[in-house]
């Protein structure tokens, strides 16, 4: 029997990518301060680790598989397989200054930058041609500024905190979200390959069915041609004839952030009875 280890990323991944694996039926039972919590599937182990450590430790292949973000992969040069992208936990890595210093960047000696991220603040920087004195932060990286750092190497969502601490972005370098990474040599061996297989179609159909929402409506027979081009679906809609020969049934898997424009649309097109259903999982 095959015994998958699986890595999940202590902090502020670990609740979405939890609820990811919820809605999946993967269920976790933690307990306390326990790095090893219990996933109702037997032939999964799951370690929770800091995200700074997961992706070396799936390339050194001591765990499978792990939810990890892109930052980490990036920093780290990880040498592992990307299986999925989330899209959870969407942040940029920007070099960040004081508000209003952008144009003195590297005009008054060697630039001190603090940052976790040394890899590729070293890239940035020599790729700007900067003179620079790296300083290692570990945590709380906005404080530096200016006292103790001339620029910053930070993760940032909305860049509210940036702003708190007068600060603002000189430039981006990447962007990064959760992904689904595995070990190389995992994906050769066929029975992991198998389950992890397993595993990414069906986080990929509850990614999926978060996206789209299903429109059900009635139509007459008259207006059927009418309103099939503006209806977006995912390869064609179902139709059905309704009792009685009065008109058809329709529906159709929509993305969620068009349906709020499509309703008025429809109706306007001969559409009645509309309804909207979310959608738990969707395997194309």
């Amino acid at each position: 029997m095959v015994k998958l280890k699986l890595a999940l990323p202590k902090g502020r991944m670990y609740d979405e990518v939890v609820a990811v694996l919820a809605e999946c039926g993967l269920k976790l039972t933690a307990n306390g301060r326990n790095y090893r919590p219990m996933l109702n599937d037997p032939d999964i182990e799951v370690k929770v680790l800091k995200p700074q450590n997961i992706p070396k430790l799936v390339e050194l292949g001591s765990q499978d598989i792990a939810f990890s973000g892109f930052d980490w992969v990036a920093e780290q040069d990880a040498k592992v397989a990307e299986l999925l992208d989330l899209n959870l936990d969407q942040v940029r890595i920007v070099a960040a200054v004081p508000k209003g210093s952008g144009q003195k960047v590297g005009k008054n000696g060697p630039l001190r930058v603090a940052s976790e991220y040394e890899r590729l603040t070293r890239q940035f920087l020599e790729k700007k041609g900067l003179n620079y004195v790296f300083i290692k932060s570990y945590g709380a990286t906005e404080v530096f500024v200016p006292e103790d750092a001339d620029m910053i190497v930070d993760n940032m969502a909305s860049g509210q905190t940036l702003r708190a601490n007068g600060l603002e972005v000189f430039e981006e370098i990447i962007g990064s979200s959760t992904r689904l990474i595995a070990n190389r040599q995992a994906m050769q061996d066929p029975a992991k390959a198998r389950k992890i297989s397993d595993l990414v179609m069906v986080i990929k159909s509850v990614l999926d069915g978060r996206a789209k929402l299903l429109v059900e409506m009635n139509v007459s027979e008259e207006n059927l041609e009418k309103l099939i081009p503006i209806l977006p679906c995912m390869k064609s809609p179902t139709i059905a004839k309704l009792y009685g020969g009065g008109g058809y049934a329709l529906k159709a898997a929509v993305d969620k952030d068009k349906v709020r424009e499509l309703i008025p649309r429809l109706k306007e097109k001969g559409a009645t009875d509309i309804l909207v259903f979310g959608l738990k999982k969707v395997i194309a």
